[in-house]
């Protein structure tokens, strides 16, 4: 048998080197070096067999008919994952700490036991004892849904093959380790090869499968990158502490679109759907107040309308303050100087502040023409009528240029009341048709300045 060796991974990209460093040359991370006892040894894939029987085919004779998805039960889960999960597909879900990936999987899983299909959760972190009281609080109830409490690989694949499963969630993938490896449960080897397993396992029985995934200090999925590379869809469970909303997005999805986004709302008996975000995000909008706009984001294929706010104070400061909560600074930056340099105002002397209500973050150039109006409407002392909503890139030069999907977020509009809408000179020719509010189409900054002000 071939003498082990001694090899030194980093926890946070997965680099190996031969001794130890105290900074990873490729993620620049510091003291993320961990010794790692490495040898070649029957790994738990050994009774799975990788390789395929298929044969080489004609790209015109294979079939493209989609396998039919499996519906969660929530419309916001199924939303984000491309339509429903898809049989034998592997999801990665990370979060922070306490944002809910495991209530929103046990009701998933509740919703899904009812329809017949078993379900096996298992968890490495809590007992059964406390899986079952955060299912008593949630109200899952459903014998169909099965919980095991397990850490080792190898009892895991035995109880899978034993109790034949439809879907599978692992929580979290840290925790797993195989006896196979000698290093400590979380390490980067473990990580990579029991989650390899697990995958290979789901190809090859189409098994659905969940794997809970820790995050680092700076956000991203903790262990090795390649986990996100070998599983299907990667999802991102977000959330702000001051907030009770929660958004699920996609960053991966082989089966899907990456843009669609999932909205829930933490309640004390669980996760509640928001089918409506705009009207949630407006609930508590003020009317009348100067540097309040509203404006139009797509997620995905869903308009979300939410509100904007600016303040602008005279500063005391030599080099006067800029901060944004929910766009993006440089994007501001870029914004307030196009309006001082076309415009003429004078805001080298003031502190900006700039903030999307409700906790959520908007990155589209849509956006573009609220940011600028609000800037200004504080500015200035003067608000902008309540019931009017713009949207609009703005250029260098201070011209409106035209954006996508204008008449999903017009017609997002009206349903909620609006009686107004700003939006680029291009985009309202085409939607001569719409008659339940009022266009009002701006080729300029300066054509904006005369309808707001």
């Amino acid at each position: 048998m071939a003498k082990p060796k001694i090899i030194y991974a980093c926890q946070n990209c997965g680099f190996q080197s031969p001794k130890w460093l105290g900074k990873c040359p490729d993620c620049n991370q510091w003291n993320s070096l961990v010794e790692e006892r490495f040898e070649r040894a029957a790994h738990p894939r050994g009774e799975i067999s990788l390789g395929s029987k298929e044969e080489p085919a004609s790209i015109g004779t294979i079939s493209t008919a989609e396998e039919g998805r499996i519906f969660s039960g929530l419309s916001e889960f199924d939303r984000v994952l491309g339509g429903g999960l898809v049989p034998g597909s592997v999801v990665l879900i990370g979060g922070d700490p306490g944002i809910g990936k495991s209530t929103l999987l046990l009701q998933a899983f509740d919703a899904l036991s009812r329809a017949s299909f078993t379900c096996l959760y298992i968890s490495g972190e809590e007992s059964q004892r406390q899986i079952k009281m955060r299912a008593e609080r949630l109200g899952v109830t459903s014998s169909q849904l099965l919980i095991l409490s397990e850490t080792s690989l190898e009892r895991i694949i035995e109880q899978i093959k034993k109790t034949k499963p439809s879907i599978l969630v692992i929580d979290s993938i840290q925790t797993i380790f195989s006896s196979n490896l000698p290093s400590a449960p979380g390490s980067v080897g473990q990580v990579r090869e029991c989650s390899g397993s697990i995958i290979v396992l789901a190809k090859k029985t189409g098994l659905s499968t969940f794997l809970i995934g820790h995050v680092t200090k700076d956000g991203s999925l903790a262990g090795p990158r390649v986990l996100e590379h070998m599983v299907d869809t990667v999802l991102y469970f977000e959330g702000n502490g001051g907030h009770n909303f929660r958004i699920l997005r996609a960053v991966k999805n082989r089966f899907g679109s990456t843009n669609e986004i999932g909205v829930f709302e933490m309640k004390e008996a669980g996760l509640r759907e928001v089918n409506n975000p705009s009207e949630l995000f407006l609930s508590e909008r003020p009317l009348e107040v100067p540097g309040s706009t509203v404006v139009c984001s797509m997620e995905g294929t869903r308009p979300i309308l939410v509100e904007l706010q600016a303040l602008v104070s005279p500063s005391f400061l030599a080099v006067p303050r800029r901060t944004t909560i929910g766009v993006d600074h440089n994007r501001v930056a870029l914004l307030v100087a196009v309006l001082e340099k076309k415009m003429g105002v004078k805001l080298f002397n003031q502190d900006i502040f700039v903030n999307v209500a409700g906790g959520v973050y908007v990155d589209e150039p849509a956006v573009d023409l609220g940011i600028i109006a609000a800037v200004a409407s504080s500015y200035q002392e003067k608000p902008i009528e309540a019931k009017t909503v713009l949207f609009g890139e703005v250029g260098l030069t201070g011209e409106i240029r035209g954006i996508a999907q204008a008449e999903a977020r017009v017609k997002e509009a009206a349903k909620l009341g609006f009686a107004r809408c700003l939006l680029p000179l291009s985009n309202s020719r085409q939607l001569s048709h719409v008659k339940n509010l009022e266009l009002t189409g701006v080729s300029s900054l300066a054509e904006c300045w005369e309808v707001l002000f």
